[in-house]
């Protein structure tokens, strides 16, 4: 399988056709790439749908979800109401979403899987972004604790209430062992012990395996790279825009340095507006292009044929080269120094993460507080299963129903700006 030679930052991803690709919903697929028509099926079995693949279907049913529409109201990493252009947690995952189907159209993967995997990643997480996760892990730390992604699980299989004949979405096999594994296999061995898994994962397991030994599908792997590759660019764009950033601050990092430098040497000296889109054009560019050249590499090295060959390769297949993953972790450092840990942030996050503990604790103290139907089923069970019930509620909300909520239940609420 040939490929351009992985350059930072210039490389150009060729679109090239492997060997064995054929043509399914009118594009061309490889034959590593997950098949619809092959796929493993649902927990509860449906007839087909005769306009749409099961992974169509799968990512219609993401779209059309409760969880879905409420990220539009869920901080990224700057609280939406301090400005109206930050990124939210619903625009991040429509960018990461876009990043995985170019990504997956480059390698001839399933780009609906891709897309689907993508969409549904973050429906479990709180509100606030991590500072809410790092509350509700805390506060349920002598229950099991919390993790996003088993809550995103949880969202899909337990939570959605729509549907007449199931709970939850019920989405196909693939689907959610991607959500489950995109960022890597969760067991050492397939007889290895469960007891350090989130326990939403460890009982679903039980009843569907997802095969937690092993790596997950291609279009799936994309998925995982492909959020790193849009928080990477956003959250320099939204630091920039908060002003905890500069541009001279930019050329102190190897890999955005070399694009400033590109820029100015095609348009001069540009507004520093101007300059941050075009170091994040090139930088989404580059990281997408090192990539695609990479998996194509791993693909050849691992004599990848069929889909299961990506699961059982013992690596991840699609990843960045060793070079761009060193400049991509120095781009990461410097995010979390001149960004995640600015003071201006974690004094936000800090207010946050009072919120969200605050109105946990509550709730289990006094569960009939509790609005409407959420009450009634939280009184009458044990405590392990409230607060399975009260974290499934916190981390439902929005930011604004947080503030909201904190504000029908104390008497004083923290100024999250």
């Amino acid at each position: 399988m040939k490929c351009v030679e992985p350059m930072a930052p210039k490389a150009k991803a060729v679109s090239i056709e492997p060997a064995g690709a054929t043509i399914r919903y009118g594009r061309v697929v490889a034959s590593y790439a997950c098949d619809g028509a092959a796929s493993r099926g649902r927990f509860i079995a449906e007839a087909a749908c005769p306009t749409r693949s099961p992974f169509q279907r799968d990512r219609d049913r993401i779209v059309h979800s409760t969880a879905f529409r409420r990220l539009t109201h869920k901080t990224q990493v700057f609280i939406a109401h301090e400005a109206d252009h930050y990124r939210t947690r619903l625009t991040h995952t429509l960018e990461v979403a876009q990043v995985a189907r170019a990504m997956a159209r480059q390698l001839c993967l399933d780009e609906d899987l891709a897309e689907a995997i993508a969409l549904a990643h973050d429906l479990g997480h709180p509100p606030f972004g991590h500072a809410g996760e790092r509350a509700l892990d805390n506060h349920t730390a002598r229950f099991g604790g919390f993790d996003h992604n088993a809550q995103s699980l949880r969202v899909v299989t337990e939570l959605e209430h729509k549907y007449a004949g199931f709970d939850g979405l019920n989405l196909s096999w693939e689907t959610l062992e991607g959500l489950v594994k995109h960022n890597g296999p969760l067991l050492k061995a397939a007889d290895a012990a469960t007891e350090a898994l989130p326990w939403a994962i460890a009982e679903f397991n039980k009843r569907l395996d997802l095969e937690l030994a092993d790596h997950a599908s291609a279009e799936a792997q994309v998925a995982a790279l492909a959020d790193e590759i849009a928080y990477s660019n956003h959250d320099l764009d939204d630091a920039f825009r908060a002003e905890l950033i500069t541009v001279d601050m930019l050329r102190d990092v190897p890999l955005t340095e070399e694009l400033l430098n590109d820029v100015s040497v095609t348009y001069g000296d540009l507004s520093g507006a101007r300059m941050i889109y075009e170091v994040n054009r090139r930088l989404i560019t580059a990281m997408i292009s090192d990539a695609v050249c990479e998996a194509r590499r791993r693909l050849g090295v691992h004599e990848v044929r069929k889909a299961d060959d990506i699961r059982h390769a013992g690596e991840p297949i699609i990843a960045f080269s060793k070079s761009m993953q060193e400049r991509v972790e120095e781009l990461g450092r410097f995010l979390f120094e001149a960004v995640y840990r600015h003071e201006r942030v974690m004094r936000v996050m800090r207010n946050a993460e009072q919120v969200v503990g605050e109105l946990f604790e509550h709730y289990l103290a006094d569960r009939k507080s509790l609005p409407g139907a959420w009450a009634e089923p939280s009184v009458q069970c044990d405590d392990v299963v409230a607060v399975r019930h009260i974290t499934d509620f916190v981390a439902g909300m929005t930011d604004r129903y947080a503030l909201q909520e904190h504000r029908r239940l104390f008497d004083a609420t923290p100024d999250l700006r």
